[in-house]
């Protein structure tokens, strides 16, 4: 159940990034840069050594690992590159279909919260340092998560009453797909393929989407120390948890 009480902590994160994307977007840069380091030091100081420990602890290469690593990066790639290609496709329709534009990227997100909660579910069934690894890089980003879903809602023609629904609905999707991990247990091989895979989509988000934010509009050196500290907070906390 431990897994559940992380997955409720993103319900406020998630919750919280929305409320921000409403009132002080003009800071948003600094937090996606320690957002971007927490998540880019959970795949370096904890989750690539446990992979590294299960595979020897398995006997197996870790061929399969990266694989699962490598599809985790272009999965997300080719899902989010996917809905921007939807996106500028509607343009050419005219103005009216804004608004379904949003809420499919609404529920896109909303998807991918629920396989964040499963996430931390799957890592609590590996160990509690690699659980609370993961929790913390889903609770940071999860900020990330809410302020997009009220930004494309708002962005393409959405009320904000609409906006808000939807927040609730990303913001509950962590913990059910936590609460999905209780029903079932996956087998060391599975969860070593997890642990990939879940790499590759931190890789990811941190690189390829929470990174190019936050340097979009308001790069500066404290952005990068931030990120910097980020990375080494994450050092320190896999630390002390592993001690």
């Amino acid at each position: 159940m431990i897994a559940v009480l992380f997955a409720v902590l993103s319900f406020f994160s998630t919750g919280l990034g929305g409320l921000f994307a409403l009132r002080h977007k003009d800071r948003l840069h600094r937090i996606l840069g320690y957002t971007a380091g927490v998540l880019i030091g959970v795949v370096a100081f904890d989750l690539l050594p446990e992979i590294f420990a299960n595979v020897q602890k398995l006997g197996v290469p870790p061929t399969g690992a990266m694989i699962a690593l490598v599809a985790g990066f272009l999965g997300f790639h080719i899902i989010e590159k996917s809905i921007l290609i939807h996106h500028s496709q509607e343009h050419d329709y005219g103005e009216h279909h804004h608004p379904q534009v949003g809420m499919a990227s609404a529920l896109a997100l909303t998807g991918h919260s629920f396989l964040d909660g499963v996430g931390i579910g799957l890592g609590f069934q590996v160990n509690a340092t690699v659980g609370i690894a993961v929790a913390i890089a889903v609770i940071a980003h999860d900020f990330t998560d809410g302020l997009n879903t009220v930004s494309l809602l708002l962005v393409n023609k959405n009320s904000s009453r609409k906006a808000l629904w939807f927040l609730i609905a990303d913001a509950l999707a962590p913990i059910l797909g936590a609460l999905s991990t209780l029903l079932f247990h996956v087998s060391d091989a599975s969860l070593l393929l997890y642990l990939g895979f879940f790499a590759g989509f931190l890789l990811y988000i941190g690189t390829s989407e929470i990174l190019p934010e936050a340097h979009s509009q308001h790069s500066s050196y404290t952005t990068i120390l931030l990120t910097i500290l980020g990375a080494g907070v994450m050092f320190g906390v896999t630390r002390l948890i592993e001690g």
